[in-house]
């Protein structure tokens, strides 16, 4: 966690220059800092004249967990996890994944962690996270790996394959997962959101059903040729006769 707290303390000074980072944590008030961030952006008129506010949401609840939502300027919303230090220490909780992960990165650009990111809801959409659980290896086992490679060619031929696996399990599969694909990259177009997970599904897929059509046709081709082979042996035995 030093490490963590270095780099938030690193970023509170860049937001806000005027607090001295070291005395923000003893007495920490995200809300305030929070407010105090926006209000400096809109000093420097960074951002929308018509957006400007921070709305703050607490949802009732008698005991923990409290949930609550902040909205920030240009419409995007946060809402608080639940966790402890402990849990942030511990790779085997989401939290500490996530913290893993982010420490995992320190020196790479935001660009690269995002694809990271990326690569991680395909496989935990493709089934891949499931079937490592499955196998005992550690979260830590499957970030290290992961994190060697990027998205591209080899890593989505490999999804595609598995999605041929289960469309030899369950066939349609493929089609269906296509169809609701392109319907969610339409909707996250339409508004305005970040594409490249449900691109990228949409490209994994084609590509099984590309390959599953190919070795159809492929088959249906071999097929063929052995009927005419056989009809031609058929025709040749006819005229021996």
């Amino acid at each position: 966690m030093d490490r963590t707290l270095e780099s938030l303390q690193h970023i509170i000074a860049q937001v806000l220059p005027h607090r001295d980072p070291a005395l923000v944590f003893k007495d920490l008030n995200a809300v305030v800092i929070l407010q105090e961030f926006w209000e400096s952006k809109q000093k420097q008129k960074a951002v929308f004249p018509n957006e400007g506010t921070v709305v703050y949401e607490s949802l009732s609840s008698p005991g923990p967990p409290f949930v609550s939502y902040v909205t920030l300027p240009g419409g995007s919303c946060f809402g608080n996890f639940q966790g402890n230090l402990k849990d942030a220490d511990d790779p085997s909780t989401s939290i500490g994944a996530y913290h893993y992960m982010l420490e995992s990165n320190i020196g790479k650009t935001m660009l690269e962690f995002q694809e990271l990111m990326i690569v991680f809801q395909l496989l935990h959409w493709n089934g891949n996270l499931k079937a490592l659980r499955e196998t005992k290896c550690s979260r830590q086992e499957v970030i290290s790996y992961y994190s060697q490679y990027s998205l591209d060619e080899k890593m989505r031929s490999h999804m595609a394959l598995d999605w041929i696996m289960k469309e030899q399990e369950s066939p349609g599969i493929i089609s269906q997962e296509l169809q609701l694909s392109l319907r969610e990259l339409e909707e996250a177009r339409k508004a305005g959101q970040e594409l490249r997970f449900y691109k990228e599904k949409k490209e994994i897929l084609s590509l099984a059903l590309t390959h599953l059509y190919s070795d159809q046709v492929t088959s249906y081709s071999n097929n063929d040729d052995q009927m005419s082979l056989t009809l031609s042996g058929s025709h040749s035995l006819a005229a021996l006769k």
